[in-house]
């Protein structure tokens, strides 16, 4: 007993010492330990949480004691990095550890078997039973162990054993039966569809639908002449015709065909399971770009051993071909692996090849189709060239030749390198395919052929970056800070050659792109807050736990043209990998480099790993960023140095006077509807504001107490961006009643052409110039302080909804029927490609066009009825935009396929629910997950919705005023006349007379409106081409449409009980009753009256035009009693403590859209002591009125009195002189000279 415990011991010690061997891929290198591709960095797999998954609890996330962790702590050693999972020094569940089992045919315990480097299937020839035997125990896989079981090219098949002694062999499958069906039990997604069912063919290919019953060489898929030939859906290894030869190699295994399935491999804990899983788990993590944390969850192998062509002579039996399909999948993902392990001939007799050797004529066909005339892969150049010899040779999936790896469940994406194909623009297959614009993504690039000494140059866009070689099937560059958004050019250049080998990269907005940095509260908003903590993915950046990362912070300027993106300041160099840290302000107080960083009072946080790996010189470590943030906490204490404690007033005084310098830019942009309910309608012109979201976002941090904010989804000729909130009531928010009101901003969250010029960059410069003033001008400051009132006032006032025009709505759906934008209800039956909306004017040039098939066939057979299954649009020199119904079977994780100038987009994840192309922005509804609403917004107000509910779609057309009289089309000439809604291509009227008479709108009006492979008075088609088909493919001229209108007319006469359930279930819609009755599907007929119904709402809302008092100030220190400005509002004001309102006190809005008259024309709100003083000046005034004007009176009397007694005393003292001379005297008025000879004094009384 203690000999054996001290033997357990030495093995344990001796597994904890060892160093992992891998496989070789190239000398020094392997894969990248970087979390990406399709599923996202985010999304982790239960073997990769900081704790052991434990396979007996799947769905749950507890810790599991260290004394039964299955995991053995090892450091590897070889090509695996540090930080790839094996080699992380933690664990094997972080990385190789599968915390498994295995089961022993030869065994009591086959747990422990005794030779943990060798299994009884190592043979190759006997397998395990078909159904695991578990006996509790928890096998664990060594990394030696690992490394040996994937150096074979071809994965396991066996000839023995299993439940019925053939193991794997398919004894069904013979010359006189071809094929033999195998159930799944499980979802396999494919090529978008979904099959939990095969077929395996003989013939080199696992099918899901029947082949065309004649094939003619070449092959082509899909099928020319689907739907009248059959086009089927299959996986084609090697789809060329078989027979199974009877020559046996040496490893004696016998000849035919091979499948095996292996279902639920997460929680597998038998040994076999746990081999095969970690098996192919690292296969594909290592072999194939954007698989880095994927978990196969079902598999199944199918090997076609020793096949030969059929048709052959008896000497061609030697001629033989070995290959084996692999598929992977989570029922999300699937993956497929190519093994050709023998290759001796290509083609079979009825193809051309010759008799004995297989060579000659048309060879095998390789490649996917995915059925039903949708879509199909060849792989090029291999299938039916003569190239196809290479597939032994080429390949290196895994850095073995004849391996060749895709990825199959939505397109299909190449895994492996490609040398046989020159092409001047090949397709480059990466992952990601979107990063921060900020840059730091790592992005792993699959396509040429690579070898180590290879000099290899990235370029995004007009950026170059150098990249490295992984291995001969993988390279990597690393995303640098890009000023852009949306698509942009990516290529790469091998070798100083051409850029080759392209495709498009999609650049994330620094505020829409993923948040990897987050924070528990809002203290990173504070000037002082005391400290900050910061969460982020550990994940995001290594599986070794134990690595160190640092924390840096960044920032931005726009003080010349040119903007700036400037390295800051490290927080911390050396921080344990946790997820967590607190960062502590008080640290920075003392730095002094506010004079290096003037202007910048944003930027974002920054984490990576300190120790970066290096490969051939290129330092390459993971970044992830957090969303913008203010720096008032880091440079608060510098800023308090210079300009006080009041710093946040210099600064808002500093940026006024910049920004009066600019251009006053929010009298141009859009109006805001006055209600959210009119917000939500215009689909043309707003959408969902991230920040503030009522689905997605209800924290609405730069705007509280709103429910919800729209944004313009495009930048207006200046760059600019409105944005409308509204509060509990649904009314619009104004910045003049409060901070939180709605705000336009200078620039667009994704900036303006060129991109790299100040006020254009995306996100930045919107925070510059609009976001970071609302901090120092009013979230630092007082409400109501002078700054932030200038702000609120003066530099981004909201916009009243004074002017706001709702666009009209034109319709159409179900079988279908259309709705003008005049409102005019009618039904057109076409089937092909049609216009809906177009106008050909110089400046509005426009054209949404619609696709019409066939409904499918009801109980009476064919249905003589169509419905919209496509919709395409484009303004003036726009991005063309399609949106298209998937087929039936495929809308298990997509309903709608969504086209952007040919090219599929998709909405799946945050970041990419809104893009912007040239001229057009295309964005997925806040609710939906599954593509099916879709809006495409166009520069010039036109709005296009689609939508999707149980395969039956609607389009939905919103246009602006500007369009009055400008359009054409089944939607109507908009006139808000109904008369002339009928207006053919060349503008003559038709009068149709009776709405109700279907046949003549048919023949007279909606087929004028056909679209053809020319072009035409009613342009040209704007549909994707798929397969070559253009609009006469879906055009029938012929097809005549059920005429008749009511259930009664269409309907048998033994039929009344679907009569009575039309009547039911459609009420007074003739829409609703038409379609159940020319279909009998209540789906249809429900969604027909519900498109009908949520048209009538949103016309309905478009045309109650909201009366709008417009702007009333609220006064400074003081509150209004609500903020409506509808008519019968009254507004009284009111003042806060310590202030004392003057002039008017309440305001009435008028029903004519005024505000009444005021009583003083201003309302005040006075500081008790300021008013105070006004008093006393008012009391002194009253009386300085009073006082003086009395004074000047008082002594103007007594000058006045005074005189006139001076005139009595003159005048008597004049008498009196007068008397005192003698009467003889000569009168001296009579005598002249006389009174010369007077004496002077008596001349000088006389004249005073």
């Amino acid at each position: 007993m203690t000999a054996s415990c001290f033997l357990c011991l030495g093995f344990l010690f001796v597994v904890l010492g060892c160093r992992a061997e891998a496989p070789q891929v190239s000398p020094n290198l392997s894969f990248l330990d970087v979390v990406t591709g399709d599923e996202g960095a985010h999304r982790l797999s239960k073997r990769q949480q900081p704790y052991p998954y434990n396979p007996r609890l799947p769905n749950q996330r507890v810790p599991i004691p260290v004394a039964q962790r299955p995991g053995v702590r090892f450091q590897a050693q070889g090509s695996y990095p540090t930080g790839t999972g094996i080699g992380a020094g933690g664990y094997l569940p972080a990385g190789y550890n599968p915390g498994g089992g295995s089961f022993n045919p030869y065994g009591n315990n086959p747990n422990t078997y005794n030779d943990p480097n060798n299994a009884p299937w190592d043979d190759g020839r006997t397998g395990p039973p078909t159904i695991p035997i578990n006996d509790g125990s928890i096998y664990t896989i060594t990394p030696e162990r690992l490394a040996n079981i994937r150096k074979p090219l071809m994965y396991w098949f066996f000839d023995k054993g299993g439940d019925s002694g053939n193991g794997d062999y398919q004894t069904d499958i013979h010359a006189s039966n071809t094929q033999v069906h195998k159930n799944f039990n499980f979802q396999l997604p494919f090529f978008g569809f979904r099959f939990n069912y095969t077929r395996i063919s003989l013939n080199g290919y696992l099918e899901f639908s029947d082949p065309p019953e004649l094939l003619t060489y070449p092959l082509q898929f899909p099928s020319p002449g689907w739907p009248k030939v059959r086009d089927p859906s299959f996986i084609g290894i090697w789809y060329s015709k078989c027979r199974i030869s009877p020559v046996r190699d040496p490893n004696r295994h016998t000849p035919g065909i091979y499948f095996r399935m292996e279902r639920d491999l997460w929680g597998r804990t038998d040994r076999f399971g746990v081999e095969f899983r970690e098996r192919l788990k690292w296969d594909l993590r290592e072999g194939i770009v954007g698989s880095d944390s994927f978990e196969p969850k079902h598999a199944a192998v199918i090997t076609w051993k020793n096949v030969t062509f059929s048709g052959g002579n008896d000497a061609s039996i030697s001629r033989v071909n070995t290959f084996q399909l692999v598929l992977a999948t989570n029922e999300v993902i699937t993956y497929a692996m190519f093994n050709y392990d023998e290759v001796q001939w290509t083609s079979h007799t009825e193809a051309g090849g010759d008799p004995t050797s297989g060579e000659g004529g048309t060879p095998a066909f390789v490649g996917f189709n995915a059925g039903n005339g949708t879509r199909s892969f060849v792989y090029e150049p291999y299938s039916q060239d003569a190239a196809i010899r290479n597939l032994k040779l080429h390949g290196w999936g895994n850095g073995k030749p004849g391996r060749h790896l895709f990825r199959i469940d939505e397109q299909i994406l190449i895994g492996n390198c490609n040398k046989d194909i020159a092409k001047a623009s090949l397709n480059l297959h990466y992952a990601p395919e979107s990063g921060n614009m900020l840059g730091g993504t790592i992005v792993n690039i699959t396509g040429p052929c690579f070898t180590a000494t290879d000099d290899i140059v990235c370029r995004f866009d007009y950026t170059s970056v150098k990249g490295t070689v992984i291995d001969s099937n993988r390279a990597v560059c690393v995303q640098p800070y890009l000023n852009a958004e949306g698509y942009i050019p990516f290529e790469i250049s091998i070798n100083s050659g051409f850029y080759t080998w392209k495709g498009k990269y999609f650049v994330e907005t620094p505020a829409t792109a993923e948040e990897k940095i987050t924070f528990n509260d809002d203290s990173v908003h504070q000037t002082y807050p005391r400290q900050i903590v910061i969460n982020w993915n550990k994940y995001n950046l290594t599986t070794n736990l134990a690595a160190s990362v640092q924390i840096s912070i960044y920032g931005y300027k726009e003080v010349t043209t040119q903007p700036q993106f400037m390295f800051i300041d490290l927080i911390e160099a050396g921080v344990t990998n946790t997820g967590y840290y607190s960062i502590d302000p008080s640290n920075y107080r003392n730095r002094n480099n506010v004079y290096d960083f003037d202007s910048i009072m944003f930027g974002f946080i920054q984490i990576n790993l300190t120790v970066p790996t290096t490969y051939n010189s290129l330092t390459i470590t993971p970044v992830i960023w957090s969303r913008p943030i203010p720096l008032g906490w880091y440079f608060a204490p510098q800023y308090e140095r210079i300009y006080g404690t009041k710093w946040p007033h210099a600064l808002c005084d500093k940026w006024l006077m910049y920004d009066r310098y600019l251009k006053n830019f929010a009298a141009d942009v859009s109006s805001c509807p006055c209600k959210l309910e009119q917000a939500l309608n215009d689909k043309g012109r707003y959408q969902p504001d991230p920040d503030c979201d009522m689905i997605t976002n209800r924290k609405c941090f730069y705007h509280k107490g709103a429910r919800h904010c729209v944004q313009t989804g495009s930048p207006n000729i200046d760059g600019s961006e409105q944005q409308c909130c509204y509060d509990k009531n649904n009314f619009l928010m104004l910045s003049y009643d409060q901070m939180w009101g709605s705000s336009p901003k200078r620039s667009h969250n994704l900036g303006y052409l060129p991109w790299n010029e100040a006020n254009k960059v995306p996100t930045l410069s919107q925070w510059f110039h609009d976001i970071i003033p609302t901090y120092v001008c009013c979230m630092w400051q007082e409400e109501q302080s002078v700054g932030c009132e200038a702000l609120r006032f003066e530099r981004r006032p909201s916009q009243d909804c004074v002017g706001y025009q709702a666009p009209y709505v034109g319709t159409v759906f179900g079988d279908p029927h259309f709705i003008t934008f005049d409102n005019l209800e009618y039904t057109f039956n076409g089937q092909g490609e049609f216009v809906l909306v177009r106008s050909d004017s110089e400046k509005y040039k426009l054209d949404v066009q619609g696709r019409f098939e066939r409904i499918p066939p009801n109980i009476f057979g064919e249905s003589e009825a169509t419905l919209l299954t496509s919709v395409a649009a484009t303004v003036n020199n726009s991005a063309i935009i399609e949106v298209r119904l998937r087929p039936r079977f495929a809308r298990w994780r997509y309903a709608l396929d969504v086209f952007a100038d040919s090219r599929r987009i998709y909405f799946d994840r945050p970041a990419l629910r809104s893009q912007h192309f040239r001229g057009v922005t295309v964005y997925q509804g806040s609710r939906v997950l599954n593509q099916s609403e879709v809006i495409i917004m166009f520069d010039t107000g036109v709005g296009v919705e689609v939508v999707e509910n149980h395969g039956y779609m609607a389009a939905r057309v919103y246009l602006p005023w500007t369009y009055i009289n400008q359009t054409r089309g089944l939607l109507g000439n908009w006139s808000f006349d109904k008369n002339d809604d009928f207006t053919l291509p060349d503008g003559s009227i038709v009068n149709v007379g009776n709405l109700n008479d279907f046949e003549a709108i048919h023949r007279q009006f909606g087929m004028k409106w056909i679209l053809e492979d020319k072009v035409t008075n009613r342009g040209r088609a704007l549909f994707v081409q798929d397969n070559g088909r253009k609009a006469s493919f879906y055009t029938n001229t012929s097809f005549v449409p059920e005429f008749k209108k009511s259930p009664q007319e269409i309907l048998p006469p033994n039929r009344q009980q679907d009569v009575k359930i039309a009547e039911d279930l459609c009420a007074e819609s003739y829409q609703c009753r038409y379609d159940y009755a020319v279909s009998l599907n209540k789906d249809l007929a429900y969604w027909t009256l519900d498109y009908f119904s949520t048209y009538t709402s949103i016309s309905e809302k478009a045309a109650q035009r909201v009366i709008s008092c417009g702007v009333l100030e609220t006064p400074q220190y003081g509150r209004k009693s609500n903020f409506f400005f509808i008519p019968g509002t009254k507004v009284v004001f009111e003042c806060n403590q310590n202030y004392i309102l003057v002039g008017d006190q309440k305001r009435v809005c008028s029903p004519q859209g005024k505000w009444e008259a005021p009583e003083y024309g201003y309302t005040e709100c006075l500081p008790e002591e300021e008013y105070s003083m006004m008093s006393i000046g008012i009391t002194t005034g009253i009386i300085a009125a009073v006082v003086i004007p009395l004074i000047l009176i008082i002594v103007c009397v007594i000058f006045h009195l005074v005189r006139k007694r001076d005139k009595e005393a003159d005048q008597e003292r004049r008498e009196r002189l007068a008397t005192s001379f003698s009467p003889r005297q000569p009168s001296v008025a009579a005598d002249p000279a006389a009174e010369s000879m007077l004496p002077s004094q008596s001349r000088e009384t006389e004249l005073s």
